[in-house]
């Protein structure tokens, strides 16, 4: 299954990789218990040998298990054959306070080199974007970090169209990632226009809509009682009636056109554009094909105006995180020329 997957140009730096990439953090956290750490090193090794070369994972998912384990996923040759992209930014010591200070940046990424067991990080995303802080200062402390050679690329994640523009201006920014899915589409407005318009790569998470547009509200009967999902407003009852007519929508399709529904999902991320990254995650072999062959999904123009038609923004009832969470509708950070360093 070698080179099975596609490979792309991610953001106008130099960066490629799989056209499709690896999702780590179920493997570790937030949708159950810890995964078996044998069997997620061969899913990982399965990954690779198969073409998916992106691997994505941050120091807050276990918190800093899910880095070890990668870590120890990119033994014995392995680590040659990927393009590992890690975050920092939710710092877990403090009570998963946002921070973007430059001692915190270096400290970050130091713990990260050393969980991961490796030189250099290929993409190294800021989690979440400090509003305490001007980016430029965040930035200008990863920009070092490039000059150093422990990163080879710099990116955000939950980044206002501002912040994108004001943090490319310090040093280009490779990849902005983002919820981007049928069951998400809010970040089309001012965030993917203001990527392209910058030469920025797009990594999509969360494209299979937490899994909702792979199993539909059945989903939620297999929820463990620790699943970050049972707090998430689409998933609750309230919304679930009405958030099922789009699963049903994309199941019909999909049946037609002799795919699943989590194919079809991912096949319309596919079919945003080439630089476009699709992160889904896998703790199933099965799973991990099945969305592999999601890059065989053609969809005419018809098609994709159908699923766009039928994802509209009000098609969605919930909003994407509970209260408390913050995402790119809070990233506006203060002007640089208020920053009077401690």
């Amino acid at each position: 299954m070698v080179g099975t997957v596609k490979r792309i140009k991610l953001g106008s730096q130099g960066l490629e990789v799989s056209a499709q990439g690896l999702g780590c953090m179920a493997m570790s956290c937030l949708y159950g218990p810890p995964e078996p750490e044998p069997d997620m090193i061969a899913l990982i090794h399965h990954a690779i040998n198969s073409g998916i070369t992106l691997l994505d994972t941050s120091d807050i998912y276990g918190p800093y298990t899910n880095e070890i384990l990668v870590g120890k996923a990119l033994k014995g040759g392995m680590r040659e054959r990927v393009e590992l992209a890690t975050k920092f930014g939710i710092s877990f010591a403090d009570g998963g306070k946002i921070r973007g200070d430059p001692a915190y940046v270096r400290a970050c990424c130091e713990a990260s080199l050393k969980r991961l067991d490796i030189d250099y990080i290929d993409l190294y995303y800021q989690h979440r974007v400090d509003t305490k802080i001007p980016i430029e200062v965040t930035i200008g402390e990863l920009k070092k970090l490039v000059e150093e050679g422990k990163i080879k690329y710099i990116g955000l994640s939950e980044a206002c169209a501002a912040t994108i523009r004001r943090a490319h201006a310090v040093h280009p920014i490779t990849a902005v990632q983002l919820e981007w899915s049928l069951w998400s589409r809010d970040v089309e407005a001012e965030i993917v226009p203001t990527c392209r318009e910058l030469g920025i790569g797009i990594v999509a998470y969360g494209p299979l809509g937490q899994g909702f547009l792979s199993s539909g509200p059945k989903l939620v009967e297999s929820f463990s009682k620790d699943d970050f999902r049972k707090c998430m407003p689409k998933f609750q009852a309230e919304n679930l009636e009405h958030n099922k007519k789009l699963f049903e929508s994309v199941n019909e399709i999909a049946m037609r056109k002799g795919c699943t529904p989590a194919q079809l999902a991912l096949g319309w991320v596919h079919h945003q554009g080439d630089d476009v990254c699709p992160i889904p995650g896998n703790t199933k072999i099965e799973q991990l094909n099945e969305n592999i062959q999601a890059l065989s999904v053609k969809l005419a123009p018809e098609e994709m105006a159908e699923l766009d038609s039928i994802a509209l923004a009000d098609a969605v009832k919930g909003d994407r995180y509970p209260d408390g969470v913050t995402t790119y509708k809070d990233s506006d950070t203060p002007p640089l020329s208020s920053w009077r360093p401690s």
